[in-house]
């Protein structure tokens, strides 16, 4: 004998919506639930995770996109001028999709890495040429793709306020695209886990403690959500 129960539904959605009739995405829920005007760019969270999520989002395919959903909390109140916290997401981007992008993307996501490098020297006041042994991991995997970037840049070094404007928003829409155009059977999954990931990082940057993956009670999602009835 089955019973039907009511559940709210996140309505996520590609790309930016007028309203929450028009459906939302990632970013626009958490300016919902943070108490904000409805935006895709709420200033509860910082800018460049922000990109991260909602090219996450867009990217995601339509039947894994609702599990994104219960990440949207964890997002609100992560925020910094730290110029440390665009390098560090740019870095976990860039190395998650390097390992598996098409070449061309690994070139440009390898010009990323080394860029993120150089800029961790001025910030760090570290000697030039310094490699964290992540980064260098994610290189090894694309040693045609290093060889490549080193050849294509310059010895100018780039400001951490061009990088924050310019650079990092670019490496992210990259890997996010790598990931999400290679030839892999789990995209879906390394989307997910790549934002989780990021997340939990910045939660630990501001000193807070990895929120519960819970759903959030049916009345807070209501407004903005899709009432479905569930077979239980």
């Amino acid at each position: 004998m089955t019973s039907s129960s009511e559940q709210v539904l996140p309505m996520l959605g590609r790309g930016k919506h007028r309203n929450p009739r028009k459906g939302a995405c990632f970013m626009e829920l958490a300016s919902y639930l943070a108490g904000e005007r409805w935006s895709d760019r709420p200033s509860c969270t910082h800018p460049l995770l922000a990109g991260l999520a909602r090219a996450v989002n867009d990217a995601t395919s339509d039947a894994a996109r609702p599990r994104l959903a219960h990440l949207i909390p964890s997002v609100i109140g992560l925020a910094s001028d730290d110029p440390h916290w665009d390098v560090e997401i740019a870095l976990r981007a860039a190395g998650s999709a390097i390992r598996v992008a098409r070449e061309g993307r690994q070139n440009v996501l390898a010009v990323g890495l080394i860029t993120c490098e150089r800029v961790l020297d001025d910030l760090d006041g570290r000697p030039t040429g310094t490699m964290r042994p992540d980064t260098r991991a994610a290189l090894d995997v694309a040693p045609l793709a290093e060889r490549w970037a080193r050849a294509f840049m310059t010895t100018s070094r780039m400001t951490p306020r061009r990088f924050r404007s310019d650079a990092a928003p670019t490496i992210v829409t990259v890997a996010v695209e790598g990931i999400a155009e290679a030839c892999i059977d789990d995209a879906d999954e390394r989307l997910h886990d790549l934002l989780a990931g990021a997340i939990d990082e910045c939660r630990t940057w501001a000193g807070l403690l990895p929120l519960p993956a819970t759903a959030l009670p049916p009345d807070v999602w209501r407004p903005v959500c899709r009432p479905a009835v569930v077979d239980a």
